[in-house]
């Protein structure tokens, strides 16, 4: 059993992210420009997989980084990236004060450092050198007092659910934005996942939505039928059994390579876009040649931020953001559960669970450091 540490953090093998364990963490005091934070409350879902999948390399986030260059040098082990508030507990930067409490992305730990610019009364910028050229979208820092759409009776989804619940909406935005890409049909692999679930509910408030037909595992096909936000609920061994009428979408939230073929192949020219948003199936076999039909695409949600802000200006986007996930809250509270979990053990076990596909969708996992 791994050690108990009053401050502490995860470490995960840079090239085998089922290898992970609790380590030490050295008391840094914070230099100029520094805070230090103590994390209250984060969560842990099939999102935070995707991440440590791509910790070392992905395109999305540049020719040559990875999620693992958020919290941690390249000769270092790799450190989970999460979604949460947090607390500074010491500080040497002017605008932020002890107790002053933040949401955003920290590190799998009991506490961090940071290096805070552009501070002001909505929150900071964080501009550790190894981060200046990552997408600015996970290097903002909203205080918890600014959030215009924080409800105290809503503070325990907000981890769960909200960076899933704007990567849903932008989806569901593309969507829209592109005539649904002509199709009649939208199939959505993973549709248990909480992101999958927030796209469905935004969809299907629209009211004009293509049909949504999820591919869901038999261990999770009840809750996905339950949920009322699909029209069809499809197991993966079935795929050849969806109607091939008409155009169809699919929108990726898996990763799984065998349901990929299995819907290229069903559907071939037919298929009018496939986007790949989550590789929660990070260990499954690649290749197997080229597929028919269009070539998968990866949605990236802060590229698609970047484009609406410009769209419609930075208050513009925080308002309809603000709109949207108000109007879900409601759909997150019946479709999820809150379990609290404490400590360093509770988030090594609940990271290893995640990593090894035992995520229960009808709950959200919370880690209090």
């Amino acid at each position: 059993m791994e050690k108990i540490v009053s401050r502490w953090q995860i470490e995960i093998a840079r090239d085998d992210i089922a290898q992970a364990a609790i380590a030490d963490l050295p008391d840094r005091a914070p230099g100029p420009g520094e805070a230090e934070f103590a994390i209250d409350l984060v969560a842990l879902t099939a999102n935070n997989v995707t991440y440590a999948a791509l910790g070392q390399k992905t395109p999305f986030l540049g020719p040559d980084a990875g999620y693992w260059d958020f919290f941690a040098e390249r000769d270092e082990p790799g450190r989970l990236p999460v979604w949460g508030f947090a607390t500074a507990t010491r500080s040497a930067a002017e605008g932020i004060a002890v107790g002053d409490r933040f949401y955003g992305y920290w590190p799998l730990a009991s506490h961090t450092v940071l290096a805070a610019d552009q501070i002001r009364g909505t929150g900071f910028t964080e501009v550790t050198p190894r981060r200046a050229s990552l997408p600015a979208a996970y290097n903002q820092y909203a205080r918890l007092k600014a959030l215009g759409d924080h409800r105290e009776a809503d503070h325990y989804w907000w981890p769960v659910y909200r960076p899933l619940f704007l990567t849903g909406w932008l989806i569901a935005d593309q969507f829209e934005d592109e005539d649904d890409f002509g199709a009649e049909a939208i199939i959505v692999s993973g549709a248990s996942s909480k992101t999958a679930l927030a796209f469905a509910h935004v969809m299907k408030a629209r009211g004009d939505c293509p049909r949504l037909v999820a591919l869901a595992s038999r261990r999770s096909a009840d809750f996905t039928a339950g949920t009322g936000l699909y029209d069809q609920v499809v197991d993966y061994d079935a795929i050849d059994t969806i109607a091939a009428e008409g155009k169809v979408a699919l929108v990726d939230f898996a990763g799984n390579p065998a349901a990929t073929r299995a819907v290229h192949e069903r559907f071939g020219d037919a298929l009018t876009v496939d986007m790949i948003v989550g590789i929660t199936h990070w260990d499954a076999e690649r290749g197997g040649g080229p597929l028919p039909g269009p070539r998968p695409i990866g949605f990236f949600a802060p590229g698609r931020m970047k484009k609406r802000s410009a769209d419609w200006g930075a208050h513009g986007f925080r308002r309809q953001t603000e709109e949207a996930w108000l109007d879900f809250m409601p759909a997150a509270k019946r479709l999820t559960a809150i379990d609290r979990r404490s400590g360093a053990e509770a988030a090594l076990a609940a990271y290893r669970d995640a990593v090894a596909g035992k995520v229960d969708p009808r709950v959200g996992v919370l880690i209090e450091p």
